[in-house]
Parts: C-alpha cells; sequence; structure tokens
C-alpha cells in the first residue's frame, strides 16, 4: 500500500512564463519538477529567454509546445494566448525580470507572455530573478508593491553570488521553494510571505 501525499498541482495546468534572465535554464528543472509531481506545464518564453535556454528544451521536458509569438496563430479559431490563460489553474513566472515585473505593473502587453497575463484570471506567482541593484531600485519595488496588490505572490529573489559578479540579493529562489510555494497556492494557504 502507498503512503506518497499527492501534490495538490497533480492535474493542474501550470503555465510557465519564462523571462530573459540568465536564471532561464533554471525553468528546465522547474519544468521538469512540476511534471513529475503530475502538472501539466505549459511553457510560455518571452524572446530575451530564448536566447539564454532554447524553446526545444522546454518543449521536451514540458511535454507541450512552447508559446512566444503573439502573432503566430496556428488555429484560426482560437486566440492563443486567451486559450491558454483560461485553461491555467496558475500562472508561475520563473525567472521574472524587472522588464516583465515593469510590464506586469502597468499593464503592457507586448509580447505572448504580457498579453496572457492580462486576460488570466488564475493565481500568480512571480519568482524573480535580476541583478540585486535592479531588484532594489525604487520603480522595481513601487512595481512589486502593485502586483501583490492585486493578490500576487511573490517567492524570492534570494542571497547569493550572482551572475553578473555582485553578491546580495537577486538570485532566483531554488526550484523545491518554488515548487513549494506553488502547492501551497493550489490548496488555498496564504503565501510563505516575502522573501
Amino acid at each position: 500500500m502507498s503512503t506518497a501525499v499527492r501534490s495538490p498541482l497533480a492535474g493542474k495546468n501550470i503555465v510557465l512564463g519564462i523571462a530573459g534572465s540568465i536564471a532561464a535554464y533554471k525553468a528546465a528543472d522547474l519544468a521538469s519538477t512540476l511534471r513529475q509531481l503530475g502538472a501539466e506545464v505549459w511553457p510560455v518564453m518571452t524572446d530575451g529567454a530564448k536566447r539564454f535556454v532554447t524553446p526545444l528544451t522546454l518543449q521536451a521536458v514540458a511535454h507541450h509546445p512552447v508559446a512566444h509569438d503573439l502573432w503566430s496563430e496556428e488555429d484560426a479559431g482560437t486566440v492563443a494566448h486567451v486559450a491558454l490563460a483560461d485553461r491555467a489553474d496558475l500562472l508561475l513566472v520563473a525567472p521574472a525580470t524587472a522588464n516583465v515585473i515593469a510590464q506586469f505593473a502597468h499593464g503592457l502587453a507586448p509580447d505572448f507572455l504580457t498579453s496572457l497575463y492580462l486576460v488570466c484570471r488564475a493565481p500568480v506567482l512571480i519568482a524573480p530573478a535580476m541583478n540585486g541593484k535592479m531588484w532594489q531600485h525604487a520603480a522595481t519595488q513601487a512595481n512589486v508593491a502593485t502586483l501583490r496588490q492585486r493578490g500576487h505572490a511573490f517567492i524570492g529573489p534570494e542571497d547569493g553570488m550572482q551572475a553578473c559578479g555582485y553578491e546580495g540579493v537577486g538570485r532566483l529562489w531554488p526550484v523545491a521553494g518554488i515548487v513549494a510555494e506553488a502547492e501551497r497556492l493550489m490548496v488555498g494557504s496564504p503565501p510563505a510571505g516575502m522573501r
């Protein structure tokens, strides 16, 4: 008899937004972990993210096509970003850059991910990753405050050595912690806190 506890992510549709951060390579591990827990993972990449990791990598791990082109509609009867937003049980953006956070906060929709965000009514979990000075900038902090006021959850960033050579707060939160926060959101628990 199995005593394994079923993850609250099992059977859920997770739209995984991936922005143009060096931490984008960790999205493959995140997608794989979510799949192992029984979630359906639908990757959405910004153009910047595609400079760090290929769509083929994410597609191979997620077992779903990667959405990235707002202007490429394969099904004439469907608006792809609206259909995917309607399918989502959770919008998880990891890594989220200062640029994507600003676009979300100000309602700008120049690409697939930001357009999907505006029509998505699922819970939103944002895992920032950027240079610590960018994270601490008043503009970024104001944008984060705006998104928190909308009820969006944040996980991280964490402190440590960054790819740019600086040490400080700005690293993507570990994959296990992001997954645990996603599980909490799916069971309706309040976010673990501002980290």
